[in-house]
């Protein structure tokens, strides 16, 4: 299993570790665009980000992390499905330059008005549920001090995050501070606790992005705290997925309605759509469009009918 994500739990229950190590998925995303390398780079460790966080969500829905910036990059978008499955996209602003040697603050918030944002969307929502969204300042000076900054600002457990990426790989570590009471986990004196804390996350500091990039999961928490006992869990593979399809486009051309859509046949002839995210291209012609307009006009009539 090449691309994966492994959990770990320290000895006294107050401390738990994430591993995230993904290759193939990663090349996959990248096959798709071709992204300057400062991007690149960017791009990774946000997709490491995302599946350490979609790793520990309570419901079936998707992790939706979002750099938004005021500088070259407008967007950055990386969706994560609590199985591991995601998908990515950037969007650059037209008429600027993107220089190999571009930092995550002059590529995203050189003006001061980049955001990060979190949305968290659940696959089967309840009538009327709206997806969580939290947003905070562009904080920092990488996307792990910006994850930490948005954690630290919506009051979550105390979380440390160590990102890498390169064309090869992207990778990271996550250190979650557990509750010291409730739950399953055991109820340490604060002492012990903060001590085991402390202890996790100066080890931790010593990880070097080489280490990151090459070692698996088991072998980098090896280095790391082999003097330490540590519950290993099961891995988790990591794979790519892109949820886009002739449906989700015909929904969008019929919110679109029918003025603008027969605008857009008399100029081009057809209408073409592009996915952000793999780049798969759905097209429809007079006919196809015709026979959409038509069918969902049908199927309101046919609900008026129901109800009366």
């Amino acid at each position: 299993m090449s691309d994966q994500l492994k959990k770990y739990l320290f000895e006294d229950q107050t401390v738990r570790a994430e591993v995230v190590s993904i290759r193939d998925t990663w090349r996959e995303i990248q096959a798709r665009h071709d992204y300057p390398p400062a991007i690149q780079k960017l791009l990774g460790e946000l997709v490491a980000a995302s599946a350490l966080l979609a790793a520990n969500i309570k419901f079936n829905g998707t992790v939706v992390l979002q750099l938004q910036g005021d500088g070259p990059i407008g967007l950055i978008v990386v969706e994560c499905h609590a199985d591991l499955g995601m998908r990515a996209t950037v969007k650059l602003r037209e008429g600027h330059a993107v220089p190999d040697d571009g930092t995550f603050q002059s590529l995203l918030n050189p003006h001061g008005g980049g955001r990060f944002s979190v949305v968290l969307d659940p696959q089967d929502r309840l009538p009327g549920q709206q997806p969580y969204q939290g947003i905070v300042a562009l904080q920092g000076e990488s996307v792990a001090q910006a994850l930490e900054h948005y954690m630290q600002a919506s009051e979550q457990l105390q979380t440390r995050i160590w990102l890498a990426a390169d064309t090869g790989c992207a990778a990271g570590v996550l250190l979650q501070q557990l509750p010291r009471h409730g739950g399953k986990t055991k109820a340490e004196p604060a002492s012990v606790a903060d001590d085991t804390w402390e202890r996790a996350q100066i080890l931790a500091e010593t990880i070097k992005s080489e280490e990151l990039l090459t070692l698996a999961p088991d072998a980098l928490v090896q280095r790391l705290y082999w003097q330490e006992t540590l519950r290993a869990f099961e891995p988790a593979a990591v794979s790519y997925r892109c949820t886009c399809s002739r449906e989700k486009v015909a929904d969008v051309l019929l919110r679109l309605g029918r003025e603008e859509i027969d605008d857009i046949l008399a100029e081009q002839g057809r209408v073409q759509i592009n996915c952000d995210y793999c780049v798969k291209s759905f097209e429809f012609d007079p006919v196809d469009c015709a026979e959409l307009f038509a069918n969902a006009s049908a199927k309101v009539r046919h609900q008026s009918e129901a109800r009366h």
